[in-house]
């Protein structure tokens, strides 16, 4: 058995008031669909009446590639989508999540603690803290959610109310806030028939004449990204990862180019503490730990059932195995409270 205190590097790291960075696997544990679900109902889903011939053998091609076991992203970039395809699978993708986003909603009403993350934010306001930053390649409003169960203001780029609109951070004041950075668009953001991005709020279908604003993986989402809003949050995310003392990845698969560069440098040159807490490490995370070029790291992972975990440390080069659920959220909580 290790000598390692791991519970006391997970409190020691959490002190430094981490940034938080969602994954899919923090909504998955919700019940949001991930990749493999949505490639499923893109292929069963997607509207394709009126397209064009040489459209329709793109599509053909792109659900034969999804239907081989390709995954969502590769198969975007494997096949040359068309904008209006794009558009269409774009429309399929906000009418699955915006569903299930809707429904988790509504079990929220009837569950003041089905949020995990509402307890870490509200324990991590005991302190002097003013604002803290959640940054996310999520496109659902769980993280919304979460801050309203506690009563905590959020800020997504945009003003309050029903239909919002664009605002600088330093529009919208108040004591406590949560600046969630939201890299890949929300379901809530639309492009107006203005051509400006505004933001709606709980709405159950897509209004006529209104774009969803929602990045999917593939070559689009370098295009996209470089225009408003995307610029200016990826911009803002990159300032909070830059001003972090410290990362807590929910769910995380340190697969997106938004996000990884910067954090793995902070993680590997400046030896920033990160902790990473998921059902499942990917090849990407499982790198950062065992290549040894993070210093000051603790990553929990699933073990064989719920109620076991594998943890690796950076102070140790053998993981170890609990008999304990420290690898979900609701797990981690009884580490650091």
């Amino acid at each position: 058995m290790s000598d390692v205190n791991y519970q006391k590097q997970a409190q020691d790291y959490y002190n430094k008031a981490p940034l938080i960075i969602l994954g899919s696997g923090a909504s998955a544990a919700h019940g949001i669909s991930g990749m493999w679900a949505l490639a499923k109902h893109l292929t069963e889903n997607t509207d394709i009446s009126g397209l064009s011939a040489g459209e329709i053998d793109v599509w053909e091609k792109f659900c034969e590639v999804l239907n081989a076991g390709v995954d969502l992203e590769s198969a975007l970039h494997q096949v040359a989508v068309t904008e209006e395809l794009t558009s269409r699978i774009i429309r399929a993708t906000w009418s699955l999540i915006n569903a299930e986003d809707i429904h988790i909603f509504n079990r929220s009403l009837q569950n003041q603690a089905i949020f995990p993350l509402s307890r870490l934010l509200s324990h991590m306001f005991k302190s002097s803290l003013t604002k803290l930053n959640i940054v996310t390649t999520n496109y659902d409003r769980l993280a919304e959610y979460a801050c309203d169960q506690e009563r905590i203001h959020h800020y997504t780029g945009f003003t309050h109310g029903f239909f919002r609109q664009l605002a600088a951070p330093n529009e919208i004041n108040s004591a406590r806030r949560v600046n969630i950075w939201k890299v890949h668009g929300s379901l809530d953001w639309f492009k107006s028939p203005l051509e400006d991005i505004v933001a709606l709020s709980n709405i159950q279908g897509i209004p006529v004449n209104y774009k969803p604003e929602i990045v999917t993986p593939g070559t689009q989402k370098y295009q996209t990204t470089h225009l408003e809003p995307y610029r200016s949050i990826i911009n803002n995310a990159d300032q909070a990862i830059t001003a972090a003392n410290s990362y807590l990845c929910i769910g995380y698969g340190f697969n997106d180019e938004h996000i990884q560069p910067k954090l793995m440098a902070r993680c590997q040159r400046l030896n920033t503490p990160i902790t990473i807490i998921t059902y499942a490490l990917s090849d990407a995370a499982r790198k950062l730990i065992t290549d040894g070029k993070a210093k000051n790291c603790l990553a929990i992972e699933r073990g064989a059932t719920d109620d076991q975990s594998i943890i690796y440390s950076s102070l140790d080069k053998t993981p170890v195995t609990v008999e304990k659920n420290l690898w979900s959220l609701e797990g981690y909580l009884s580490l650091i409270m």
